[in-house]
């Protein structure tokens, strides 16, 4: 490689993604996934119930805004009719297996 060759700039995202490879590397999944929960764990702890309503009622607004009201109505249907079908197939399995 050429040292002379211009650097290319990185984002604060490609940092942030070498940074959590590295990391990954050094503690293993586990070690990263509790990592997670500690996190999680401190902002709970920190900001309470209420700052999840508020990023939920902020990211509700903002797919509404996006996609409009209607967008939830069709979701909905969407989701109730996957969950009718996976029972059904639960339903058939039992049968088949006897139960």
């Amino acid at each position: 490689m050429d040292s002379n060759a211009p650097k290319k700039e990185l984002t604060v995202r490609e940092i942030g993604r070498m940074g959590g490879k590295k990391r990954l590397e050094a503690i293993g999944p586990e070690g990263f996934a509790a990592l997670g929960k500690k996190g999680g764990t401190t902002t709970r702890e920190r900001y309470g119930r209420e700052h999840y309503v508020a990023a939920g009622r902020a990211a509700g607004n903002a797919v509404k805004e996006k996609y409009g009201p209607e967008y939830f109505s069709e979701i909905g249907k969407k989701g109730g009719s996957r969950v009718r079908e996976m029972i059904a197939r639960a339903k058939e399995q039992e049968a088949a297996d006897g139960g």
